[in-house]
């Protein structure tokens, strides 16, 4: 077992290591470029469209399962997680405050990034013999790229199956149960049943179901968790300038040892901020595509832009929150790490801090453990066929306990390594599609300025 962990530690210092960060920040990058900034521009336009897109179209022409809301709430359910909780604490404990600064610049050019990918989501989805919209990267390789690059779309769908087991199933169980161990005393394998129970009742309802619960559930938990972080902020209201600067100024300069941290070099900063960004906003992964094909759009830069708040919620808002109350509190020279860093700082600014960090961990994991479940089965779907639908998301159930009551550290580490391995084909696709992004986004901006010239000259 030692010499396989040796075997994936080496293969994850490869694909986490200068060239996946050069790819992930540069694709993005030149996404951004190509776009004309329009992803950052058009923001409010993004929630524009989320807010109309509320409720389900009833238009029969409307190609889709979901509403364009429920859509990225799905994304959205599987990117807030254990990511914004523990991996951003996880990321300033190694990295040092500039850590922050680097998740930011990762956020910045994955708007566009994830704008890409659901754009050609929706372009390229097929519909499958259930009758459902199918689609991601998996689709787009095969559809926009031609057959001669299906073998690259087989490798994302098998990575991403892979993955999801690990990133998205037993790692959300194990700090689920971490949590409501610690902090109510509750039993590992009784957190584990009881999560199976809770998302074998959703998963048989496919999609939909899905989509409804995360509609629901993780608003109001990003509402309850934002709320409680800018508790802490205001508790150390006094704090918040002196820590923007330090973030500013360990972005670049070398961080020294004090108090439990050990210290941190630029390269550290760098590394840690842009993977855990990845892990906690999934931009450049290519998961969050798959659930904004199902969406009731008959525009896929519509959706697009729609999907792009999911990285600006996502890092933009509740990473920073994150963040900031564990540096404005003093807590990133505890000594403490993950989960028990965010705990720490909102334990100090507040009485029951941990207890809200753990409610929100827990709400957080289980909606992930959904989103991922879907993701996952398209994944092996595209694999096997819809036969294989079931019969995966019986397996997954099962799983489930498992996770709760495991110690995980090699599958932390395999699930990472994995989470690398899917981005690198999709990176590629969204680097080789990027013209068809670019056409689609010009023509739908110049048809709606014609349309909005013809609404004030009537």
């Amino acid at each position: 077992m030692e010499a396989i962990t040796n075997f994936v530690s080496m293969i994850n210092g490869v694909v986490w290591g200068t060239p996946m960060l050069v790819m992930i920040l540069g694709v993005g990058l030149f996404l951004t470029v190509g776009l004309r900034l329009m992803p950052i521009v058009k923001l409010g336009t993004g929630f524009k469209l989320l807010w109309s897109g509320r409720i389900p179209d009833k238009d029969k022409n409307m190609k889709g399962e979901i509403s364009p809301f429920n859509a990225l709430m799905t994304s959205l359910s599987a990117t807030i997680g254990t990511g914004n909780i523990a991996g951003v604490a996880t990321a300033i404990f190694i990295g040092g405050p500039g850590a922050l600064f680097w998740m930011w610049c990762t956020a910045l050019v994955g708007m566009a990034t994830k704008f890409a990918e659901a754009v050609l989501a929706v372009k390229y989805r097929e519909v499958d013999d259930n009758g459902n919209h199918v689609g991601g990267p998996m689709y787009y390789i095969k559809n926009g790229l031609g057959s001669k690059w299906a073998w690259l779309g087989t490798a994302f769908a098998l990575f991403g199956s892979l993955a999801g087991f690990g990133i998205g199933n037993t790692v959300q169980a194990n700090s689920v149960a971490d949590a409501l161990s610690s902090n109510f005393g509750v039993p590992n394998w009784v957190t584990g049943v009881v999560l199976m129970v809770l998302v074998g009742a959703v998963l048989m309802g496919g999609i939909k179901r899905i989509a409804d619960v995360a509609g629901k559930l993780v608003p109001m938990m990003t509402v309850f968790y934002i709320a409680a972080g800018i508790a802490v902020l205001v508790v150390y209201a006094a704090e918040i300038p002196a820590a923007i600067e330090l973030i500013l100024h360990s972005a670049f300069n070398p961080v020294a040892a004090q108090g439990g941290f050990a210290g941190a070099a630029v390269w550290a900063a760098i590394r840690f901020g842009v993977a855990r960004g990845v892990f906690s906003n999934e931009a450049g992964l290519g998961s969050a595509p798959i659930a904004h094909a199902a969406a009731q759009t008959n525009n896929p830069v519509a959706q697009g832009l729609v999907a792009m708040l999911g990285t600006f919620i996502d890092t933009l808002i509740v990473c920073s929150i994150t963040g900031l109350a564990i540096i404005v509190s003093g807590a990133w020279t505890s000594g403490e790490n993950g989960a028990a860093l965010t705990s720490f700082a909102f334990s100090h600014a507040f009485p029951l801090g941990n207890y809200v960090v753990a409610i929100a961990l827990t709400v957080f994991a289980f909606t992930t453990i959904l989103g991922w479940s879907f993701y996952c089965e398209k994944c092996v779907q595209f694999l096997f066929g819809v036969k294989a639908i079931k019969p995966f998301r019986v397996i997954w159930t099962l799983v489930v306990p498992l996770g709760a009551v495991s110690s995980l550290e090699f599958i932390w580490l395999l699930a990472d390594t994995l989470n690398a391995m899917m981005a690198i084909p999709n990176l590629i696709a969204l680097a080789l599609l990027s013209p068809v992004v670019f056409a689609l986004t010009r023509e739908y901006f110049l048809n709606k300025r014609e349309a909005d010239a013809k609404t004030q000259k009537s």
